[in-house]
């Protein structure tokens, strides 16, 4: 039985700490031939994951110092960590990373880096060089992994076109908690949108590829139109908050916008389900969760049509263009006008979400990485 390792030291991001504790709370290592599961990551992320036999958590002090203290564990130590340890393969679960270890497999997780558009509204700051540093490690990373995940077919598709066509890949999208699909919707549909509150809800941090200032404007324009739209703005606040608070000045739009903050993962699926219409207007996404989570509880979707966004809603939404305002106001207004319409789009994104489970996701990823294992193996005999 062989033994797997996984680099989990850079895990910082909402979705990345819940793909990691989904899979690992959903598999059976023995079912596909691993005898041990070894994670390297941070105190508080190796808290929340499940407590096994098979699985053992390291926390290297080198995790909790600068950038530059981790890039040096992850280069210089961790491959001596993974032979100590006996692990045949590594899962990294950054495509950031800089361990160089055989056999590996990477995760793809980032599209700012290769989405020119998107990239450039950094432009020439700190944040823009990073992006760049980052471009280049992860096209070297996967150039030099036995096999890359990535979380759609989008996202293959672009990075491919920067870093060359990769030899082994494998499209595996995350999985949503069962606490979304479980959760019954409490909103009511007014009777009169003029007359009674309508409540949209966007959840997302105020990043510059998120757009809420775009989303306030068209709400503002249906609430001049005569509808008594609430929008609830749920994210914690990020570069493009003094944006979204601009929005709200231009458009007193005190009295119409909520902005909650950070929400915790076991409160959404209550929050989502108290809504009559969600709202995802993001440019730039590799895996959109948020809209995964809205999909999984069967609320009428206003969304993107840019990134992977169709390829993951299909047809159960109507899309806007999230720069252009009217397109918004137009597939919002549609949503509220067009019984059949919103009906049918809530039936069926419901059993779309269906697809996106952590129990398939873990499946998946195992199956790969005892692919990849076996195939080294085959070719080392």
């Amino acid at each position: 039985m062989s033994i797997i390792g996984i680099d989990a030291s850079r895990n910082r991001s909402g979705g990345a700490k819940v793909h990691l504790i989904g899979i690992l709370n959903e598999i059976r290592p023995e079912n596909y031939g691993f005898e041990k599961i070894h994670v390297w990551s941070y105190p508080e992320l190796l808290d929340l994951l499940p407590e096994r036999d098979w699985l053992i958590k390291h926390s290297p002090t080198a995790l909790k110092k600068s950038i530059f203290s981790q890039l040096f564990w992850q280069f210089f130590i961790f491959p001596k960590e993974l032979k100590k340890n006996k692990c045949d393969i590594v899962l990294n679960t950054d495509g950031g990373t800089v361990c160089r270890y055989k056999p590996s497999v990477t995760m793809s997780r980032d599209m700012l880096s290769y989405e020119k558009g998107e990239i450039d509204r950094y432009k020439y700051g700190k944040s823009w060089l990073r992006l760049l540093l980052l471009k280049y490690i992860q096209n070297s990373s996967f150039k030099y992994s036995n096999g890359v995940i990535f979380l759609t077919n989008y996202a293959a598709n672009v990075i491919q076109k920067s870093c060359g066509r990769l030899r082994n890949i494998r499209i595996i999208p995350h999985g949503v908690s069962e606490i979304f699909a479980n959760q019954k919707i409490l909103s009511v549909w007014p009777s009169d949108p003029m007359k009674e509150e309508l409540n949209c809800l966007y959840v997302s941090n105020t990043a510059p590829y998120k757009h809420q200032w775009k989303v306030i404007e068209a709400i503002y324009r249906l609430r001049k139109k005569g509808y008594k739209i609430v929008l609830t703005l749920a994210g914690a606040e990020g570069k493009a908050q003094n944006l979204v608070e601009r929005a709200i000045l231009e458009f007193s739009a005190e009295e119409f916008v909520i902005q909650l903050g950070h929400i915790k993962t076991i409160d959404l699926p209550c929050l989502i389900s108290k809504s009559n219409i969600f709202i995802f207007a993001s440019s730039c996404e590799n895996m959109p969760n948020t809209l995964i989570e809205a999909m999984s509880v069967g609320l009428p979707i206003a969304c993107s049509n840019r990134g992977p966004m169709p390829e993951v809603l299909g047809e159960c939404g109507l899309y806007f263009d999230p720069e252009v305002v009217d397109t918004i106001e137009r597939s919002i207004e549609t949503i509220i006008l067009d019984k059949s319409i919103r009906l049918k789009i809530s039936n069926n994104v419901k059993e779309k979400a269906t697809r996106y489970s952590w129990k398939r996701c873990a499946d998946e990823t195992m199956n790969y990485l005892k692919d990849i294992l076996n195939g080294v193996n085959k070719n080392e005999k």
